[in-house]
């Protein structure tokens, strides 16, 4: 997924009748802290990448003290594996959203998926890619550890594809006759190579392009 989009609004209500004196700090304090950098960092990952992206831009977005920074993370790549990890979990639970809604069947649900990518691409006017793709064309320059977890992720992405496709086949939608992994991971190869190319034309057109080579490389001809 290309963006940080729809996530819960996580702003504090302040009492209505203001006290006197130094407010008592609250025990999700600290975990709130922690999410904001978490959050500010995937934005600005998503934009940059890891090896030009800074710290202090990151502490400046949300007027947090360094000293704080480095209360949660021992280093810049702890916290850049924090920041994957959590985006992570957020990219899984917008694959699941998708892809597991029986509303739709299960080859509309991975169209929809693809339009509301393209939707989120053009919303951030092509500065935010997907934070994954962003670390991969960096994983020569990064440590191994950032390597494993990509694949993990990567592996984590293609499952869910490859199980919605076989629900597309068992519906008689598609007619698969490679191997589902294969076919999987060829559509993340495919689809992360086309949000690069989007973000360097400033256009969709590579995202439309891939998506129905894709489709027409799968679907059943019922002419």
């Amino acid at each position: 997924m290309l963006s940080i989009l729809d996530e819960p609004d996580t702003t504090v209500n302040l009492p209505n009748k203001p006290r006197r004196g130094r407010p008592k700090k609250q025990p999700s304090d600290s975990l709130d802290t922690k999410e904001a950098l978490l959050r500010a960092g995937m934005q600005i990952l998503t934009e940059s990448g890891f090896i030009r992206s800074g710290i202090d831009p990151i502490l400046k977005s949300i007027g947090v003290p360094k000293g704080s920074f480095y209360h949660y993370f021992s280093s810049k790549e702890a916290f850049g594996l924090a920041v994957l990890e959590r985006y992570r979990r957020y990219f899984e639970a917008k694959l699941d959203g998708f892809l597991l809604d029986e509303a739709f069947s299960p080859l509309e649900r991975l169209q929809r998926f693809a339009q509301d990518a393209q939707d989120g691409i053009v919303r951030h006017e092509f500065k935010r890619g997907c934070l994954v793709g962003n670390l991969e064309q960096e994983s020569s320059l990064l440590s191994e550890a950032f390597r494993e977890q990509l694949q993990a992720t990567y592996q984590s992405w293609q499952v869910r594809v490859a199980t919605c496709l076989l629900e597309s086949q068992k519906q008689g939608e598609i007619d698969l006759t490679g191997n589902i992994n294969d076919i999987s991971q060829a559509f993340w190869i495919g689809w992360e190579g086309a949000v690069h190319r989007a973000r360097l034309v400033k256009s969709t057109q590579p995202l439309s392009l891939f998506m129905a080579f894709f489709i027409q490389a799968i679907q059943i001809n019922t002419d």
